[in-house]
């Protein structure tokens, strides 16, 4: 009599595995949610089977969180150091790495407004608007990261001192422009084009900042996923899924 819980054990933990088998959990940056929504559905389309769990998040705290030991198959980053991080971490193996796609940092502000924007140095930023400048935290998240070396490169930050809001992520940045609670937002070119709230004023040059480069990887926990490992695959080079992060506004890296 008492063989039988045991059995009971064994076929409900079997059971669960089954269950779980065909989930498929990528933590992916705030500025894919769009696309990578998009491509998910797609993707179940052709494979019902499958079920596609995406986290959206700074990259900074999506790859603190994996640290940590949350569950994870693929990381999806909007930069290469924490991608990096993780490989430190040892929570993803470098050989899984794929740099994928490119991104652009822009300026924007409230349609209604016309803020003057020139990316030069002698341009005075600080007072072509009044109000706040929201970006991503610029200790941490990647946007607001590239952000700080834009402003350090075009001598702009330290007359910004005391009016940029940092927000945990880029699409908190966008909503609080998008609302008016910030004059000015500086964000990727994707998050602008998704918006009908707000308008692009200016692009950085591609030299006031590090390349804004997105990698994608099989987390060690997704290297033991069939599932994980084709749609990580599918992501990057699925021609149908290229085009919806085209449709976006990201470029493929070559």
């Amino acid at each position: 009599m008492k063989i039988k819980p045991a059995l009971v054990l064994v076929t409900t933990c079997c059971l669960s595995i089954l269950g779980h088998a065909d989930t498929v959990k990528i933590y992916a940056a705030a500025s894919l949610t769009n696309a990578l929504t998009d491509i998910s559905k797609q993707y179940r389309a052709k494979y019902p089977q499958s079920e596609i769990v995406p986290v959206f998040g700074a990259s900074s705290a999506l790859a603190k969180q994996i640290e940590a030991g949350a569950s994870s198959d693929i990381y999806f980053s909007a930069d290469l150091d924490w991608m990096n991080y993780l490989v430190q971490k040892q929570k993803i193996s470098n050989k899984q790495v794929h740099p994928f796609l490119l991104n652009q940092l822009v300026a924007i502000s409230p349609r209604q407004l016309n803020i003057p924007f020139q990316a030069k140095p002698q341009f005075n930023f600080a007072g072509a608007f009044q109000g706040y400048l929201c970006t991503g935290q610029m200790e941490s998240v990647p946007a607001g990261k590239y952000t700080k070396q834009s402003l350090i490169k075009l001598n702009w930050l330290n007359a910004l001192k005391g009016r940029i809001v940092g927000t945990d992520d880029v699409r908190a940045a966008l909503a609080f422009v998008e609302r008016g609670e910030c004059t000015v937002g500086i964000v990727y070119k994707t998050d602008a084009l998704i918006s009908q709230k707000v308008k692009i004023i200016g692009t950085f040059p591609a030299n006031s900042h590090h390349p804004i480069i997105y990698p994608i990887a099989l987390t060690q926990q997704g290297t033991a996923n069939q599932d994980a490992i084709q749609f990580e695959k599918y992501v990057r080079t699925n021609s149908q899924a290229k085009q919806i992060f085209q449709r976006y506004g990201f470029v493929l890296k070559q």
